[in-house]
């Protein structure tokens, strides 16, 4: 299984998981989408597993500074359209798992989908 991660490089999130898979023995990428961008077919397939209103990270500072219109009457074609745009306002990390995702960072979500990689 190849593993990769999802976020900006200087996120405290990304950090956190960064740490926690690393003391865990676990290989895995990081593909920064600041840097390295987000094709719309990889967004695609993550709203097909977990949903478009999981990925949106509203409480985010590139969420909250969108004006009032494109907060507005939120659906997927315009969520995903503003993600494109602005991956920032993805939830943080993303860990691709090939056959399934992880949104967020929680330690013992990590253990219990990772715990037996060593």
């Amino acid at each position: 299984m190849t593993i990769t991660m999802y976020g900006i490089t200087n996120c405290d999130t990304i950090k956190k998981a960064r740490a926690w898979l690393e003391s865990h023995d676990v290989a895995y990428l990081f593909h920064d989408y600041r840097v390295e961008g987000l094709e719309a077919d990889r967004l695609d397939g993550w709203s097909s597993m977990v949903g478009w209103e999981i990925l949106l990270n509203k409480s985010s500072t590139t969420f909250r500074e969108l004006s009032e219109t494109d907060r507005l009457r939120l659906d997927e074609r315009k969520a995903k359209a503003l993600m494109l745009a602005k991956p920032t306002m993805i939830k943080r990390p993303v860990l691709d798992l090939d056959d399934r995702i992880l949104v967020g960072f929680k330690p013992d979500v990590y253990q219990q989908a990772l715990g037996g990689l060593k």
